[in-house]
């Protein structure tokens, strides 16, 4: 197992971590030192992602098995943080199921798409809103006050990056 697959499959095992660290109800600690521990363990994995797929391409690393893991890590990272957030109460209902409803149809979509050997890959659109799903994620797990605006943002941002994939497949076949 290489260091990018490594890093994809440290995300895999943050995720329940930060589900449970944003579910649980601990008696004894104060919940501020719960927020830090959950926001440590969100930015620690959301920094393996951008180093995941950072080294696997400069290093020339990229695998079938990366080609996997690192969208799976992605998925069960967004996944953990928007429910349990919705769990804790931190997160409107509606811009969650938007958001996982884009995140799994897009999903399944790419799998058609490389299924009939179509550009996949991540647009700029799509990076930014991972980037803001990331941020306001960040900023609702320690209960910050802009956390609801860039929720918002981050919304906008998937679903237009969702309307982006679709139209970019239409665009690719047209001529067939």
């Amino acid at each position: 197992m290489n260091l990018p697959n490594a890093l994809a499959f440290l995300r895999i095992i943050l995720a329940p971590l930060l589900f449970f660290l944003l579910t649980y109800s601990f008696k004894e600690i104060h919940q501020s030192w719960i927020n830090y521990f959950a926001a440590l363990t969100f930015s620690l994995a959301a920094i393996s992602d951008f180093f995941d797929g950072y080294i696997a391409r400069t290093w020339n690393q990229a695998t079938k098995l990366g080609g996997i893991l690192d969208p799976l890590a992605d998925k069960m990272l967004i996944l953990a943080a928007f429910l349990g957030l919705l769990m804790a109460g931190r997160a409107n209902e509606w811009v969650i199921y938007l958001i996982l409803v884009r995140e799994f149809f897009i999903t399944g979509f790419r799998v058609v798409m490389v299924s009939e050997n179509l550009d996949v890959r991540a647009s700029f659109t799509g990076k930014l809103k991972t980037t803001f799903q990331m941020i306001a994620i960040g900023f609702l797990t320690m209960d910050w006050f802009l956390g609801e605006i860039l929720l918002y943002i981050a919304l906008f941002l998937t679903l237009y990056s969702g309307f982006q994939y679709v139209f970019d497949y239409i665009q690719q076949n047209k001529g067939k």
